[in-house]
Formats: C-alpha cells, structure tokens, sequence
C-alpha cells in the first residue's frame, strides 16, 4: 500500500550526513514528520544547535499517510472535549489550533508552496447524528469558532444536516515537510534518517542528557519525543491514549466535490480532492478502529471502495494507504514535559487524528517553553484537571488487559501448523518452546518471528492489508521479518 502523497512527490535525496558518537547539540528530537521538524525549525530559528533523529525517513509515519486537511472543524471533536473539559480548555484548543493553522499557511505562502483554500462539512445521515451535529454547533460557537448551518452540499446522497467552517485548507503534506526540512538545514539543522532514538538518559542535573539512539550516543541539553507516542515509557502515555488505524483510498472521478467532508455516522467518510498532474482525485477515508484490533484490514479498504463506487459511479482506485493516530484519554493532546527526567525530555502525542494544526500548535508550545516564552492558551492546556484524564483512560486499559490474557491464552492453546502460511497471509500459534510465534509469508519468503510485543508482551495479530504484525494493545507494528516500523516499542520482534 502507498499513499497518494509518495506516488505523487519526488523520492527526496537523504542528507548525506552522520554524526560522531557523542557529538553535542542543544537539543535532540526524535520524529522527522510534522511535530519533529516544525519543532526543530523554530529552535533552530532562535540560534540552537538541533538535530533531528527518524527511524525510517522523513515522513513516513503519520505525516506521509494523512488526508492533510488543515482545518478548525474536526468532526465532533469539540464537543468531545467538551464532555471531559471546561469551557476554557475547549477555547484554549480552538485557539491552538487557529494559531496552528496560520503558522502553517503562512509559511507556505512565504515559499510559495500551493494549497487549497476549501469549506470544511462535518455531516450527518441519520437523525441521531444530526443531533450530534447540534452538541457540535453548540460546542463551536462557544469555543470561537464562525460555524454553522450549511443550506446544502455536493454530496450524490441524501444528509440530515452538515455543519459549515468556510476558509479552511487542504494541503500536500510532502511539500509541507520539503519545506520544514530545507529550511532547517538552513538554519543549521541537522536530519539523520535510519536513526533510531531508543533511550534517554537523564543522570546529574548540570550533566548532559544523553541520548541513545542505534547511530550512537549524541549529548544534548534535552530531548523531544515527537514520534506520534512516545518511545520512552516514562510518564505511562502508552495508558493515557489509544491508538487508532483508519485508512484512506484515492480515485479518479469525473468531477469530485471541492469541500472537505467528514461523516459522524458510523462507519466514517472523510472526502476532499487532490489536484494532481493527471486531474483531480477524490480521497475517501474511514473505517477507523483501535489498531490491531479488526478482523480483517483489508475488508476495510474495499469497503471504502465499495462505498465510493456506489456513490460516484465511474470511480476507480488509484491507491490505498492508513494511518496511525492517537487520541487522548481526555481528547487533548498532551504536550509538554514528561514527568520523572528532571524537566529535560518533552512529548507531544493525543492529536486524535488532527494532527496538521495540532502538530503545529504542539512545537509552537515547545518552543516556547523551551525558550521561556508564554502563551495563555498553551498555559490553560498545560494546567487543565486531571481527574477527567484519570477516568477516561479506565476503559481503555481494561480493554488493553482483556487483550492481552484473551491473546496469549488463545496463542498457547494452539500449535502452529506444520504447513507455512499461503502468499500474504500470517498466523499466530504456539511454537516448540512453548511462546507465541508469528508466521507470514509475503513476496513468496516465509518468516518466523517472536508473536510477543517487545512493548510490555502483547501478542501480535496479522494485518493483512498492509502485511504487517499490528499489537493490538498499544499499537506497535513490525514488517513481516520483525523489524520495528512505529508505535511505543523500540525493538524488534525477535527471529524464531
């Protein structure tokens, strides 16, 4: 699976650069999608040394598989807030995300980068989500927002009601991040990719951090995790957000609907355009669930093409992707210093799917807090209650132990069949040494590896869209031979 984005963007050139083991920066961050290297730029900015660590390549996490609407209107995500916050932290979000947005736009505008200015819908087709649209509205207009009733829409089916934000914008995130990185690299900046941050090591207070990462040791001032979840557990984020999969599918189509659309029934559409070199395109997403817990991926994503197909007649598939994303127990992000290392590693993580303003908004706080700077709004997000925190992530980790004991007993029970896995599949069953072993073949090459998480032990499950081992406790995911690809692990699954 590719996203729309790579097949459309020119393979960028790696920097062909390397560091000395225990080479100093003032600041080290590790993630090179959005957060990473807008945090990076505006410290670079102000005089630091920084540099900027990613495990695969710019992009290829979150930011390289998004729909990159940038908008203020997201879904019922302000009513959501609502219902664990106060009134002061949804405006505190909003204006986040407003000060998010125009940081971006601006520096678009200023490289000359193109972007569609697009109306934002978030509709309804049932009278239960039109009356989820009216929480939304009402959570809108008290959180500063211009929103309200849309009179119609270009939708081929019949809506029971569509909120409306007009001036909102649509981008290619690629050439968002083309410009982040160029621009950094100016500024002295400095990008390793295939470097994996593992550690961070905070020992005296005047000493420096030391980060690990499979490059070496770099010595820094302090260390930023913008790697969708944090890879240090320190903290316990992995508990305090749920990972979540939902998947994207592109289309040519005779003339797709120019506003950017969101559903709020269940399953969930997501729509915009992509101008392209070949004509426009239309992206359909949704089918969302908590990640490595869906029968089967791929049924996913012919769903969404099935829908497309019946509702825009003509459409075929071009490409097909997802993505990882990650909600917060009490739907704000959380951002900011992780407790329990004196101060000197930061986070960044919980954007609940709406990463292109609050990727923003999170290196604007950093920044600043690094800096010495203030903003009112990051300061009501940083000091919001915790007790609505506390209790929203109750369920999700008794999910999370439910998983667990369900999955290892069924894994044990079973031996692995004598006979390897046909073309694309993989399956989990007990091994000689009595341990989960995971099984796949893909391209024709059968691999055996640990069916244990090299998180905290869950057992992985097949993917079987996009071939991967996916553990459905806190979202890591390894390619078929094991090696890591994202989530809070920071090793491999090991070979068998």
């Amino acid at each position: 699976m590719e996203s729309l984005w790579f097949a459309t963007h020119p393979p960028a050139t790696p920097e062909p650069s390397a560091f000395e083991d225990g080479d100093r920066f003032d600041t080290v961050i590790a993630g090179a999608g959005l957060t990473g290297l807008a945090t990076a730029l505006l410290l670079a900015r102000s005089g630091q040394r920084v540099a900027v660590v990613e495990a695969r390549s710019v992009g290829a996490v979150t930011t390289g598989h998004t729909t990159a609407k940038v908008s203020l209107l997201q879904g019922l995500v302000l009513s959501d807030i609502l219902g664990h916050q106060s009134e002061e932290v949804l405006r505190a979000y909003v204006e986040a995300n407003r000060e998010g947005q125009s940081w971006l736009l601006r520096l678009l505008e200023d490289h000359g980068i193109g972007y569609q200015r697009r109306p934002a819908y978030t509709y309804a087709t049932t009278e239960s989500g039109r009356r989820a649209l009216e929480g939304e509205l009402d959570a809108g207009l008290r959180g500063g927002l211009d929103v309200g009733w849309a009179k119609d829409t270009e939708l081929p089916f019949p809506v029971t009601g569509a909120l409306l934000l007009p001036d909102q914008a649509q981008v290619h995130p690629l050439e968002v991040l083309d410009v982040l990185a160029a621009e950094l690299r100016r500024h002295g900046g400095r990008i390793f990719e295939g470097v994996r941050l593992t550690d961070a090591r905070t020992n005296a207070a005047d000493a420096p951090v030391r980060a690990v990462t499979t490059g070496g040791d770099l010595r820094t001032d302090r260390v930023i995790l913008a790697t969708g979840i944090p890879v240090l557990d320190r903290g316990g984020y992995f508990a305090k957000v749920v990972p979540l999969r939902s998947y994207a599918t592109a289309y040519t189509v005779g003339s797709p609907p120019q506003g950017m659309y969101l559903g709020v029934d269940e399953p969930t559409r997501s729509l915009r355009s992509v101008p392209t070199v070949d004509g426009e395109r239309l992206i359909v997403g949704g089918n969302g669930h908590v990640s490595g817990r869906s029968s089967s991926e791929r049924a996913a994503v012919e769903d969404l093409e099935a829908w497309t197909k019946e509702h825009f007649p003509g459409a075929e598939r071009t490409h097909a992707w997802s993505a990882q994303d990650y909600r917060a127990s009490d739907r704000v992000p959380f951002v900011g210093r992780m407790p329990r290392t004196s101060g000197r590693v930061f986070v960044a993580t919980g954007y609940n799917k709406w990463g292109m303003t609050n990727a923003v908004a999170a290196a604007l706080t950093l920044s600043a807090q690094i800096l010495e700077g203030s903003m009112p709004w990051a300061s009501a997000l940083r000091n919001r209650g915790s007790l609505p925190k506390l209790m929203g992530g109750v369920r999700p980790n008794a999910s999370v132990a439910y998983v667990l004991a369900k999955d290892w007993s069924q894994a044990t029970l079973h031996a692995l069949p004598a006979e390897d896995p046909p073309e694309g599949a993989g399956l989990v069953g007990r091994g000689p040494r009595g341990k989960p072993v995971a099984v796949s073949t893909v391209d024709g090459v059968t691999c055996r590896v640990s069916g244990v998480c090299a998180h905290l032990g869950g057992v992985v499950r097949w993917n079987d869209a996009e071939r991967t081992w996916d553990c459905p406790l806190h979202g890591s995911r390894f390619a078929p031979d094991g090696t890591l690809l994202e989530g809070p692990a920071t090793g491999d699954l090991g070979r068998e």
